[in-house]
């Protein structure tokens, strides 16, 4: 009698622990991204992804612009989001603190450099910039945080002046004076300016390698839906809905790779214990 009791326990927990992520999912899914475009573009750009994965899923995924950056931390730290695409230090955060699992990631690392004019002897060396205006996105932004991540002390780290419309403009505005150093990322670096221009800067610093831009899931979501979202994003006919965010932030890249847990441990250290509010 114990032994068919003890079965039919075990059986009745078995059927639960299959059915509740069903239950979460057919509330419905928020997939959402950082509001670094308007609620307009965001929608061109992540709409296709939330109407594929609906489809997958059998449950409705809806696109959420968060708005603000400010929106954006309150809704992540209340673990309102299912499904994310974001930066390292993000990915790395949820982890630790939300339980998300990373699926996905676009191939290639970040890794940023921090320049000055060549022919500023003022500056040689990263120590250099304490106090001094130095140009680049605006944190959260991970090419900055890379950079202040040098300067953990609050008292010693340089002025960070936000530029706003990507790499390109953060560049104009060293070559125009606005700054005394400039944040880019390595790729930008190499691959979009001159030889020339590149021979009329030199380095004060370069970050750790990092793995690129990811997408995570909560734990609302079953490690059978799991598996289907990171194998339809990497060789299933998923991949089209991904082609706005390749085109994007993916350079050369023709698909998403699958990603781990283990390469995302250590990048929330860029987010806490510094004094921007995060």
């Amino acid at each position: 009698m114990k032994k068919m009791m003890l079965l039919g326990a075990l059986q009745l927990g078995l059927v639960v622990s299959l059915l509740f992520p069903v239950q979460v999912i057919a509330k419905g899914l928020i997939l959402t991204a950082p509001p670094r475009e308007s609620a307009e573009a965001g929608k061109k750009l992540y709409g296709p992804i939330a109407d594929h994965l609906t489809a997958l899923l059998g449950s409705k995924v809806v696109y959420e612009h968060p708005g603000n950056w400010i929106a954006y931390q309150r809704d992540m730290r209340n673990d309102k989001y299912d499904i994310v695409f974001d930066g390292p230090h993000f990915v790395s955060w949820r982890i630790a603190h939300l339980g998300h699992q990373v699926l996905v990631k676009l191939p290639g690392h970040l890794q940023f450099v921090l320049l000055t004019d060549k022919d500023n002897s003022k500056y040689s060396k990263a120590d250099d910039l304490i106090g001094k205006n130095i140009c680049g996105i605006s944190p959260p932004n991970l090419s900055t945080l890379s950079v202040l991540d040098y300067y953990r002390n609050p008292v010693r780290q340089p002025v960070i002046k936000g530029v706003k419309g990507g790499m390109g403009k953060v560049y104009k505005s060293l070559v125009a004076g606005k700054c005394e150093a400039a944040v880019l990322r390595t790729a930008f670096h190499s691959k979009k300016l001159t030889n020339e221009q590149r021979a009329g800067m030199k380095q004060l610093f370069l970050s750790q390698k990092m793995p690129n831009q990811a997408i995570s899931v909560s734990a609302r979501i079953s490690p059978q839906a799991r598996r289907k979202i990171a194998e339809s994003l990497t060789m299933g006919n998923g991949v089209a809905s991904t082609s706005g965010i390749l085109k994007r932030f993916g350079g050369k890249a023709k698909t998403f790779i699958h990603a781990s847990n283990s390469e995302y441990q250590t990048q929330t250290a860029l987010l806490e214990g510094v004094n921007f509010g995060w």
